[in-house]
């Protein structure tokens, strides 16, 4: 393995590190201490702490140790070894961090909130922010972490929808627990869906593509830099200036909304009168892009019968 290789292995663990510690933190310092239970495995073992007195610690390294056999034969190996490291660290961090005082966001603490419903909020962005880091990597902290991959890998599912079907009853069973009222599901409610909004707009958010048109009579040196500086397609449409009743060419091209600002700036460079016209491409599939999604069986279910 060539250095270049090991730093980028270490600067990918070291990431994921940093992603768990921000997703325990949003449990211990936020959610378990003011008695809320958001959703995923997490919620679960929490609500079975609340029941039992279980520490989160124990039943989260062992529910997780069953589903570590899908992430290793559905998404990889990598994914696996990834995902092992996360969950270790997280049964490691669930056990020392409640350890901590400091840490909890309760009265009394520098963390206190004494706006209740402010809590589940802030818990549930700081997870949100954990968990994209960690999938940015390629890892996973286990439960339902994994199911959303697995759909996601198939199906253009977005992993905030998973969680947030999977979540509605793992929620709803703090009801079932004495001492526990309307009040906490509402509250563990408000933890996933600012959970589930944060994770679609971190994750989704960078993938956000844009059509762009360009009108200019300098679009063979504009179509070049495209090409060769920003590695993306150009489409030459043929076109007539009414105007002018001149045969012309007007640029077609896809890009990330995160290329938008470069682009912009190349054609202003290059052609000052150019007019350009940018509209929002909610789905782009194909080589650069997202892959289609439509499910493993698909092609078998359609074409099966021809080799029957």
């Amino acid at each position: 393995m060539t250095l270049k290789k090991v730093l980028a292995t270490v600067g990918d663990y070291a990431l994921l590190s940093i992603g768990t510690l921000l997703y325990c933190l949003a449990w211990d310092s936020f959610l378990i201490p003011n008695g809320i239970a958001s959703g995923g495995l997490t919620g679960a073992c929490t609500i079975l702490q609340f029941a039992t007195g279980i520490p989160v610690s124990i039943s989260f390294v062992i529910a997780n140790a069953v589903l570590l056999g899908i992430g290793f034969l559905v998404m990889g190996n990598a994914f696996g070894m990834r995902t092992i490291w996360c969950i270790a660290l997280s049964t490691i961090l669930f056990r020392v961090l409640p350890e901590f005082p400091v840490l909890a966001a309760v009265e009394g603490q520098p963390l206190y909130i004494s706006e209740k419903v402010l809590v589940p909020i802030i818990g549930g962005l700081l997870e949100a922010a954990g968990i994209a880091l960690i999938f940015f990597r390629g890892g996973s902290t286990g439960g339902t972490d994994i199911v959303a991959l697995i759909l996601n890998k198939f199906w253009p599912v977005s992993p905030g929808k998973v969680f947030m079907y999977t979540d509605l009853f793992i929620i709803a069973t703090v009801l079932l627990i004495p001492g526990y009222s309307l009040q906490d599901m509402i509250y563990g409610y408000l933890a996933m869906i600012t959970f589930s909004l944060a994770i679609d707009g971190i994750l989704m958010g960078s993938k956000t593509s844009v059509q762009v048109l360009i009108f200019s009579s300098r679009y063979n040196e504009i179509a070049d830099y495209i090409i060769h500086e920003m590695d993306r397609g150009v489409t030459a449409l043929k076109s007539v200036g009414w105007y002018t009743q001149q045969d012309t060419k007007v640029l077609l091209i896809v890009v990330r909304k995160t290329q938008l600002p470069e682009l912009t700036r190349a054609v202003k460079e290059i052609d000052k009168r150019a007019f350009v016209s940018v509209s929002q491409a909610s789905s782009v599939y194909g080589e650069g892009f997202e892959e289609i999604k439509t499910g493993p069986s698909a092609r078998r279910r359609r074409y099966g019968s021809i080799n029957q």
